[in-house]
């Protein structure tokens, strides 16, 4: 077993037995992988109000909860071959303490359950699901369910029209890392790329109308080109490749429906304008995906 080769989850109070405690366990034994499992407590929203003599006896106890409760659970995945292990901590603040357990433990893989928002919250409030797709370090897999713990298909959305996602070399991690985790569970592979043509009024000057139809196919060739070029390094089979045009966002999001895929693997690439962070397609995807999203950033170097 390859200690190195750790997944690491992040625990909730109240949540085990949940979606992405499912499919961590379940990757940890297809990959024959350690599994540690950071069990975080959030003080409830009145606790700041209590007096300091009440905080630290309240705070032990859930703590000591957490740890007898999750204890039960390690034994359990101990019981099927899992090597386990589990952390209880208190977190006032959650993302803060997520990414210091990454930076210590160094995983392959950050699985979490995805954390759904309001939409009138989302356009105020960073959800940390959203701070983690910008910040996490290492590959991030965000669980929506688990009807099949160990995934069955996989799918590798790529983007071809990104240049920084094309220089980073992204595109073929992202299609390395599909290929692995279907390789890994014995599932289903499948590559995706959804080409947008432009609109034609973008394709038109102040001085002359151009052939936006023209341009269109001009374009669509050439990422088709890019396409083939991609799928071949890794020898994808034909059937396997899925080059459609449409919306991006809505192209995956039925893809994804359609073939019941079980993880959209995908990249993570973010501009920064004026100091404010741009969403991606990622970011957009994963709220509205009923299934689950491993998310990889371009490799240091």
């Amino acid at each position: 077993m390859n200690q190195s080769r750790r997944i690491l989850l992040v625990g909730h109070d109240g949540q085990r037995k949940s979606a992405a405690f499912q499919r961590a366990a379940a990757l940890a034994m297809a990959g024959n992988m350690p599994l540690h499992i950071a069990v975080l407590v959030e003080p409830f929203m009145t606790y700041s109000l209590l007096a300091n003599e009440s905080r630290e006896p309240i705070r032990q106890s859930m703590l000591n909860e957490q740890r007898r409760c999750w204890s039960e659970e390690v034994d359990v995945l101990r019981g099927k071959g899992i090597q386990a292990t589990c952390s209880v901590a208190w977190a006032e603040n959650l993302h803060e303490e997520i990414l210091c357990h990454v930076r210590e433990l160094q995983p392959v893989m950050l699985v979490k359950d995805i954390q759904r928002e309001p939409v009138l919250k989302r356009a105020f409030v960073t959800p940390l699901d959203w701070h983690l797709l910008r910040s996490c370090p290492v590959p991030l897999h965000l669980v929506s369910n688990a009807h099949h713990p160990k995934p069955r298909i996989v799918v590798a959305a790529v983007d071809l029209t990104d240049p920084e996602a094309q220089h980073s070399g992204l595109n073929d991690q992202i299609v390395t890392t599909g290929v692995s985790l279907a390789t890994q569970c014995n599932a289903e592979f499948q590559m995706l790329y959804i080409h947008e043509n432009v609109p034609a009024y973008l394709a038109s000057t102040g001085e002359a109308v151009v052939d936006w139809a023209e341009i269109n196919e001009e374009l669509r060739v050439s990422m088709h080109q890019s396409f083939v070029a991609l799928a071949e390094r890794p020898d994808i089979p034909q059937e396997r490749r899925h080059f459609i045009t449409g919306q991006p966002i809505k192209g995956i999001i039925e893809f994804a429906q359609t073939h019941h895929a079980d993880v959209v693997v995908m990249g993570r690439v973010h501009r920064n304008v004026l100091g404010k962070w741009i969403g991606s397609t990622t970011e957009a995807v994963l709220h509205r995906l009923s299934g689950s999203v491993l998310a990889i950033r371009p490799e240091a170097g």
